[in-house]
């Protein structure tokens, strides 16, 4: 444990790196998105290809990031996030230079893994480092900068699309990634968790990821009806079980079941699977629909969709204020019925859609939902178990929302009827795109009434959300003592 304060130079060199780091993963959850269009047109990729740009990374990422806390914690928290950064920039060229889809796809599941290595590390080494007056602060700039990132993330994507190519997207973590690393090793201390002797879970770790690989396969290729989709959707459902026998068995899991003991945190966590599931359909489909049906660029769509990260940005910390006074229960039951709101009002978004008078109206609604229940929803992950397992808790919620959006980019073409050149056809994926705005709002109240049902007043004297300000629309913010793959 460091003292570092804050207004030191030390003390701003780590907060540097920290943000650029976390940023770079945050980027690519946010920028692909825009980019896909023509990476689908410049590569000859059909819609499951594209579905699979996206959800290798987030695959390798949401199955992995748990273990990931965990390897800091045992090897030195600076040494596996300089690794994860430097493994992140060296996918992100492979990215930029693959000939063809089934290259950028593998190189995307590679990005995941840097990504699962560098995201709690950014978090656990803010925590790890400064000192305990300072660290509330530093955790709040970590998280508002990145926010930042998260915000401009669309714009740059899309003008990089429309200027140097899509290519950039990728490419734009290397030099990144040479400032970040060489800054990490210079100034930033090393720390690592003495009391971690145990074995890692490692294969709790490979079923997890596996479970997710084959019902993520299953859902994107079910369209061809192989026989090859029923096997995988079987194999994929029976890892899932073994997964669950192996994290009850093990003396020290890398996700203790015995959390979901706590009714409220269980509830919670399948509010968070319906409202990110939901989010993680919307935006992968409303950037396509975008540039396909209403005709803009790749700069226009990512700025277009700026309005939802901008409200989280500048009102999430007083929405998280007045959860403080009313309870979560509110929130979280009104907060999806708003995103519903929002999505069913993008049925009006087709071609010669104006901005003013059709998208924007839509996207404040659903920024406006997201601010009234995403930080409400953190503080109730963290409020429903005990503070010392507050990182636990957090680190479960975190993958459980990436998981949702994996698994969401997977079905949500399939329920929609999207075929696998649906991108190609403005007319045919219009048809598609209102359907799956439907089914997204159909989730989210889904979700609005679990959270009326189950969700009660926190204790007083609970953990309270460090990350006031969050900016992410994918995921909700990493939080706890270490947002870390093991805390007991």
């Amino acid at each position: 444990m460091s003292d570092v304060r804050l207004a030191s130079p030390q003390g701003k060199w780590i907060l540097l790196t920290t943000v650029l780091g976390s940023s770079m993963a945050m980027l690519d959850s946010t920028v692909v998105n825009v980019a896909l269009p023509r990476i689908g047109r410049d590569l000859d990729a059909d819609l499951a290809a594209l579905q699979w740009t996206v959800n290798a990374y987030m695959l390798t990422l949401a199955g992995l990031i748990l273990l990931g806390g965990s390897l800091g914690d045992r090897y030195g928290r600076r040494k596996v996030f300089v690794v994860g950064v430097v493994w992140f920039a060296a996918a992100s060229l492979l990215c930029g230079l693959a000939p063809n889809a089934g290259v950028l796809v593998a190189a995307r599941a590679l990005q995941g893994v840097g990504g699962a290595l560098l995201t709690p590390g950014s978090l656990a080494l803010i925590q790890a480092s400064f000192h305990p007056d300072d660290r509330g602060r530093a955790v709040g700039l970590w998280s508002g900068f990145g926010g930042i990132g998260a915000a401009v993330g669309p714009f740059v994507g899309g003008w990089l699309v429309d200027g140097p190519g899509w290519r950039w997207v990728f490419l734009l973590n290397v030099p990144l990634a040479l400032v970040c690393a060489p800054i990490a090793v210079r100034h930033v201390p090393e720390s690592a968790d003495g009391r971690t002797h145990t074995r890692f879970d490692v294969l709790g770790a490979v079923l997890g990821a596996l479970a997710l690989a084959l019902v993520t396969y299953a859902l994107i290729e079910a369209r061809s009806g192989s026989p090859v989709v029923v096997v995988a959707a079987v194999a994929g459902l029976a890892a899932g079980v073994a997964f669950v026998a192996v994290e009850k068995r093990r003396p020290d899991p890398m996700m203790p079941l015995g959390i979901f003991a706590s009714r409220q945190f269980t509830a919670v966590n399948l509010v968070t699977l319906c409202v990110y599931a939901a989010f993680g359909g919307f935006f992968f489909l409303a950037a396509l629909q975008l540039q396909v049906v209403v005709g803009w660029s790749a700069l226009a769509a990512g700025t277009a969709l700026l309005p939802t990260t901008a409200l989280m940005l500048l009102f999430s910390a007083r929405s998280g204020a007045l959860a403080d006074r009313i309870g979560p229960r509110i929130p979280l039951t009104v907060g999806p019925l708003l995103c519903a709101a929002g999505m069913l009002l993008m049925l009006r978004v087709g071609p010669d859609a104006s901005y003013l008078a059709d998208v924007l109206p839509a996207l404040l609604v659903l920024g406006t939902g997201m601010v009234t229940l995403v930080a409400p929803l953190t503080a109730t992950v963290l409020g429903s178990v005990d503070t010392s397992r507050a990182g636990l808790a957090s680190g479960i919620n975190n993958a459980a929302a990436r998981a949702a959006g994996l698994i969401a980019v997977a079905a949500l073409p399939l329920v929609a009827g999207m075929g696998s050149e649906a991108y190609r056809s403005a007319s045919a994926f219009d048809d598609a795109f209102g359907r799956a705005m439907v089914v997204c709002a159909g989730v989210l109240v889904v979700g609005s009434a679990v959270a009326f049902a189950t969700v009660r007043s926190l204790p007083a004297g609970c953990r309270r959300p460090e990350c006031r300000t969050h900016g992410s629309v994918l995921t909700p913010p990493l939080e706890g003592e270490r947002a870390r793959g093991r805390l007991s």
